[in-house]
């Protein structure tokens, strides 16, 4: 069966754009290769770093070029710390333990969990404050760059959420599941979730595989009655059909993905939304509020308060993250962008009424400064 317009998109993108050497994987799951996911947050750097050296050589910014490069360093250190530490410590602290095997430190396993988008806002508000103590510039200044500056990181950064087939939109409504439209994905990933009973109209794309499906079956009535208690064996077959099954749809294999397509669930595609919402929506709001020159942090104020709307109202259409408590209807994620829209709010108040000449504007400016 192949796909149509009308169809749900079955998700073959493979997370890696270069595979280096199996053996160097087997000795550190970090050496599998080069992700998407590292170009994202790579070329979301060079973007940002693009436009602030464009504010700096136009006088929009008190920066210099050579400034902004170790401005540009300084972000890139409380992105990883600050996005690493934000996952481990908000969604994952089980990592922050000990270990005898490589790289021994659960929190320096990056093959283990991801970044948390709010970890790295704040490792850049560290990072923005530090700097601009330390070069004796406006701090607030400095994060009205760093505010504009991470969109392109913070858009990208989504865009290889997709691609990984992480962070699922929630599913689709039963009456969208028979016929779902177009914009709907369905990851093969998700067999390794099946129950017993979805797992036997699933015993065809086993034994395309080369499982017996038999073994596929007995292994899914395993882990459903026994969890956490599973023999390694039954865990393993699940394990193995659904990564050649994820392994054939990446490599093109129509033959499985029409077998495997018709048992998978339509979920929305949350990702891409918030890539739009992080990126170009986010991009849009703060470029009209700073097409003139604003006081000292106004702008990363608006960052704050824009992004946590925008997070809250998106979050409607996401998973809430696997193990993490929804609590008064909100996940995890909406109750920290909560405090986000609460801090810009105040941040706002604060930083306007302060006597500071205003910088910035991204339109042409006639004269020393614009009235705001």
């Amino acid at each position: 069966m192949s796909p149509t317009l009308a169809s749900a998109y079955l998700h073959d993108l493979d997370p890696f754009a270069i595979r280096f050497p199996q053996s160097w994987g087997d000795a550190l799951p970090i050496l599998a290769g080069l992700r998407w996911y590292g170009l994202a947050y790579a070329a979301g750097f060079i973007v940002g770093w693009l436009w602030m050296r464009w504010m700096a050589k136009t006088k929009r910014s008190t920066l210099s070029a050579p400034q902004v490069s170790d401005l540009l360093m300084a972000m890139i250190l409380g992105v990883l710390i600050g996005g690493r530490l934000g996952y481990v410590m908000f969604y994952e602290p089980h990592l922050l333990g000990f270990s005898s095997t490589p790289p021994f430190w659960g929190v320096l396993a990056l093959h283990r969990g991801g970044m948390s988008s709010h970890g790295g806002i704040i490792g850049v508000i560290v990072a923005a404050i530090v700097f601009g103590r330390r070069t004796r510039t406006s701090s607030l200044h400095i994060l009205d760059l760093a505010a504009f500056a991470c969109l392109p990181g913070l858009c990208f950064g989504r865009l290889a959420n997709f691609v990984n087939a992480e962070l699922w939109g929630k599913a689709l409504s039963p009456a969208h599941q028979a016929n779902p439209p177009w914009w709907a994905v369905k990851y093969p990933q998700e067999l390794a979730m099946f129950t017993p009973e979805r797992a036997e109209a699933a015993r065809p794309v086993a034994e395309l595989v080369g499982v017996a499906g038999t073994d596929w079956v007995t292994a899914v009535r395993t882990i459903s009655m026994l969890r956490d208690q599973a023999p390694d064996e039954a865990v393993k077959v699940v394990r193995i059909v659904t990564e050649r099954v994820v392994d054939a749809v990446q490599s093109g294999n129509e033959v499985v993905a029409a077998a495997v397509r018709p048992l998978l669930t339509s979920f929305a595609p949350s990702q891409l939304l918030q890539a739009l919402t992080d990126g170009p929506v986010l991009m849009a709001l703060l470029a009209v509020c700073w097409l003139r020159p604003r006081r000292p942090g106004v702008i990363g104020a608006l960052f704050l308060t824009f992004y946590g709307v925008l997070r809250i109202s998106t979050e409607v259409v996401r998973q809430p993250d696997e193990g993490v408590a929804v609590w008064l209807g909100l996940s995890r994620g909406q109750w920290l962008s909560v405090a986000m829209v609460l801090a810009g709010l105040i941040g706002l108040l604060v930083v306007s009424r302060r006597n500071v000449p205003r910088l910035g504007g991204l339109r042409p400016v006639v004269g020393a400064a614009a009235a705001a």
